[in-house]
């Protein structure tokens, strides 16, 4: 994947006497890519623009979990969490190199919460069906501790434990986004749509883009254009139609981490009920502690939102009531902020956010602009199916069904075909699936692209010539945040692999000793908002 090659094929669709694009995708996160490669696979011509880089906003930023949510279950929405159950297991057959089984446990203190959490996960097994992860049961205290051994003891009488899905975020991402430009699609990361065309009865008929690197504008046609922009659809909408309201109510959730030793074991925490309202998730993940989360109404969105220190303090103090090793603040190896896009309800509190639809919504502007928004990382592929579907009847395209229910996912590995080679750290490439052998191969041909950049975090010098080759990695944010993910793992540690790794980019992108010195500065300024301890 070559962003070279693709702003080849968006000029040639400038060409006098081509044909429109089929699709235009706005936005390059988790539903404009399963949108891309929904379309592509079905046969359309799709261009898919993205200002920023693939990811930046709230598809790299999630609890990275794939889960039907028991919340929701709780909440009586069962139509959302068999939706989601059942596009669990879809994930896990299509990517199985990026979702896995998490088993997790409730904890129970109180007599009632046995019977009341067993018999709630019991109905979450039976609503997954056949693409059940694993089966839900009681565990004893011993059983409990056995398994979380870092519990808090006082009060324990037992847990229950289920089974859900675990994933990286950002990785399956950039699989998806090189997965639709193997299905055909042309995809471009910083490259804004700055204006909507239209045509003579002023509907949407294209986009008016900037590619950023060059600082060239270039005009696009298309039968449709959508709107998945996630927390800024508003912001796009108002460039079809300015008096537009409003659709979403954002709120914000924080994720601490931590050193791997605040949870030995494979086995998750799950709190059903904290003090705000919201489940609170303690994870095992790439060897280290997530936790999180919490739901804070923000004002409006941004790619780098800041953690408030009730936050901060609220997931400590939550943490602290169920980890026998309460992390303080200075135990804070990094702290990430997602962004969620919410639908508003007619009638709703939007104070109140967990109240919310987590449910997607398509709408369609006056002007033609086909918008879709809300929905989970979860449910992404059937909601690019959805409004892909409506694309084919608004722009009055030729009929083609889906077939993204068996699409295998860009590296697709089941992890029992796994190889061996050079000694590089499995848990950095296994996410890479088929392309972790090329990746080995590329560190072979050069030792010093076999060196961990920090020894606290297991990265190597390959992934960042490998991301800047084949993934349209540009920037040093791209690299230490997505596709490795070394600044929400570790903050000082990706803070002391920067200039190494910048002047990596830099030699793959052709920039100079400047540039790689630019970027290590904007990192700098960039991670001091996730290492919250320094």
């Amino acid at each position: 994947m070559n962003r070279e090659s693709m702003l080849a094929r968006v000029r040639e669709r400038q060409l006098p006497n081509q044909d429109p694009w089929d699709i235009i995708v706005i936005g390059g996160g988790a539903t404009g890519a399963g949108i891309a490669v929904d379309a592509a696979s079905r046969g359309y011509s799709v261009l898919l623009l993205e200002r920023e880089d693939f990811g930046k906003g709230t598809s790299s930023r999630s609890t990275k979990l794939v889960h039907g949510g028991v919340r929701y279950l709780e909440q009586g929405n069962i139509s959302l969490v068999m939706e989601a159950l059942k596009e669990r297991g879809i994930m896990l057959e299509n990517a199985p190199h990026l979702v896995h089984d998490q088993p997790f446990i409730v904890p129970n203190y109180s007599w009632w919460e046995t019977p009341f959490y067993g018999i709630g996960l019991k109905i979450y097994d039976l609503l997954a069906g056949k693409y059940g992860f694993g089966k839900s049961r009681i565990l004893s205290l011993e059983e409990t501790l056995q398994r979380l051994p870092n519990i808090r003891q006082d009060g324990l009488r037992g847990g229950v434990v289920y089974h859900d899905g675990q994933f990286d975020d950002a990785r399956l991402l950039i699989s998806l986004i090189i997965t639709a430009t193997e299905q055909g699609a042309t995809v471009l990361n910083y490259a804004p749509v700055v204006e909507l065309t239209r045509d003579a009865d002023g509907f949407i008929n294209g986009v008016d883009a900037l590619d950023r690197e060059s600082g060239q504008r270039f005009t696009a046609a298309a039968k449709v254009v959508i709107n998945a922009t996630g927390i800024f659809t508003d912001e796009t909408r108002r460039m079809a139609d300015a008096e537009s309201q409003p659709m979403l109510a954002p709120s914000q959730g924080i994720h601490l981490v931590f050193d791997h030793s605040f949870l030995s074991g494979d086995t998750a925490i799950m709190v059903p009920h904290t003090t705000d309202g919201r489940v609170l998730f303690a994870i095992p993940w790439h060897g280290h502690t997530l936790v999180g989360t919490t739901d804070t109404p923000i004002d409006g969105p941004s790619y780098e939102p800041a953690p408030f220190e009730q936050e901060i303090q609220f997931v400590l103090d939550t943490a602290g009531q169920y980890l026998s090793r309460p992390p303080q603040r200075e135990d804070i190896l990094s702290v990430f902020v997602g962004i969620r896009p919410l639908v508003k309800a007619a009638g709703s509190d939007a104070s109140k956010t967990s109240a919310l639809s987590r449910d997607h919504t398509i709408h369609i502007d006056a002007t033609g602009l086909l918008t879709i928004v809300g929905g989970k990382w979860t449910t992404y592929r059937h909601m690019a199916e959805d409004v892909v579907d409506q694309a084919i009847t608004l722009g009055r395209l030729d009929e083609a069904p889906s077939v993204t229910k068996t699409l295998r996912i860009h590296g697709y590995l089941k992890p029992e075909q796994g190889s061996g080679g050079l000694a590089l750290p499995e848990d950095a490439l296994a996410v890479y699936g088929t392309d972790a052998s090329p990746i080995r191969a590329l560190a072979e041909s050069d030792p010093g692209l076999a060196q961990l950049l920090d020894p606290d975090l297991p990265c190597v010098g390959a992934q960042i010539v490998w991301a800047a080759r084949n993934e349209m990695a540009r920037t040093l944010d791209d690299v230490l945040s997505r596709r490795t993910r070394a600044l929400l793992l570790n903050a000082a540690a990706a803070i002391r692999m920067a200039p190494a790794a910048a002047r990596l980019l830099a030699r793959e992108l052709g920039h100079d000793d400047a540039w790689a010195t630019q970027q290590v500065t904007a990192f700098l300024q960039l991670a001091a908002q996730y290492n919250v301890t320094s």
